[in-house]
């Protein structure tokens, strides 16, 4: 992809540029959930805003994943199939599962931490 084909909102190039760097691993991912739908057989709409989703989920700790999983449910049901919100949904939603059980004990936020410390 070239230059002149990113998008010229810097988030909207980050999330492009994201997706081409890891797109191996977030289609792997895709594949092995996606059972008996072989990515090149996704609706295109699907295959990549799964990827878009993807890539927000495992990239970038700063957006929500509960935002992330309803903002590309909601794009799906303006520009998929009719079951193109609950495919998407489920394979996020799983993605999503996986990742806590791997990260299973986020840091306290600050406030939880000064409790604790000052809990005798």
């Amino acid at each position: 992809m070239g230059e002149e084909d990113l998008p010229e909102d810097p988030y909207g190039r980050e999330l492009v540029q994201g997706v081409e760097a890891h797109r191996g691993e977030i289609d792997r991912l895709i594949e092995e959930r996606a059972e008996g739908w072989p990515l090149e057989r996704l609706h295109s709409v699907d295959r990549n805003l799964l990827r878009l989703a993807i890539y927000e989920l495992l990239y970038r700790p700063d957006v929500p994943p509960e935002v992330v999983i309803d903002e590309a449910v909601e794009l799906a049901k303006k520009y998929g199939t009719e079951r193109s919100p609950a495919f998407l949904n489920g394979i996020l939603d799983r993605i999503y599962k996986e990742k806590l059980v791997q990260e299973p004990n986020p840091e306290p936020e600050p406030q939880e931490k000064q409790q604790k410390e000052q809990t005798p």
